[in-house]
């Protein structure tokens, strides 16, 4: 409901755009453009995809190749979605009053769907909670990179969020279900599961 309020206040040119561009005016570099560049770039497609890729086959590898491909899917997704928004919006940008297609950000979807997919893949694996904290502390930064660079309104990344939030609520879903099973009739999450049991009670 939220990604539909923003996508209508963006096509009416409506209120909610006044204080999102007074926003984006008052920090556009406001931090040097070397950091905030190199901040946006995490959601470069080079950058970010290669991430999933090999949480992909880490987990089909694992025996968990629905979980993979459900991720994969998940990815081919954002342009499915992006690419029309931005044609049919027409949003011009900050810096660049006479372009458009700025809205949704697809740099910010390709960092959310890609790290924070390739975190649900490993969680399961790792001993620790960090991989999906880490992800989505790299969108974070990289959503915060466009806007101070200026390559995006701040509603366009809140949008782009919004937007794939259901995927990545699929994604984890998949990984929390099915899973090879070995010798000991347990799934690899399951056996992690009662590993860290057994470590507990060992404690």
């Amino acid at each position: 409901m939220l990604f539909a309020l923003i996508t209508w206040q963006v096509l009416a040119s409506g209120p909610l755009l006044v204080p999102d561009e007074e926003f984006s005016r008052a920090v556009v570099r406001t931090v040097p453009d070397s950091v905030t560049e190199r901040l946006s770039d995490l959601g470069n497609i080079p950058v970010a995809l290669p991430v999933l890729v090999l949480a992909m086959a880490y987990a089909a590898w694992r025996g968990r190749r629905r979980a993979a491909l459900t991720a994969g899917l998940a990815m081919v997704a954002v342009p499915a979605l992006v690419v029309p928004l931005k044609e049919w919006t027409a949003r011009p940008g900050p810096l660049e009053p006479w372009a458009a297609g700025y809205f949704p950000s697809g740099h910010t979807a390709t960092s959310l769907v890609a790290y924070v997919g390739a975190a649900l893949l490993i969680a399961p694996y790792t001993r620790r909670r960090w991989p999906v904290p880490l992800a989505l502390a790299l969108a974070a930064l990289t959503a915060v990179g466009l806007i101070l660079r200026g390559f995006h309104w701040p509603l366009d990344v809140v949008a782009s969020a919004l937007m794939c939030t259901p995927l990545m609520l699929v994604v984890r879903r998949a990984t929390r279900t099915g899973g090879r099973r070995g010798v000991d009739g347990y799934t690899d999450q399951e056996a992690d599961q009662e590993a860290d049991r057994e470590a507990d009670r060992a404690g």
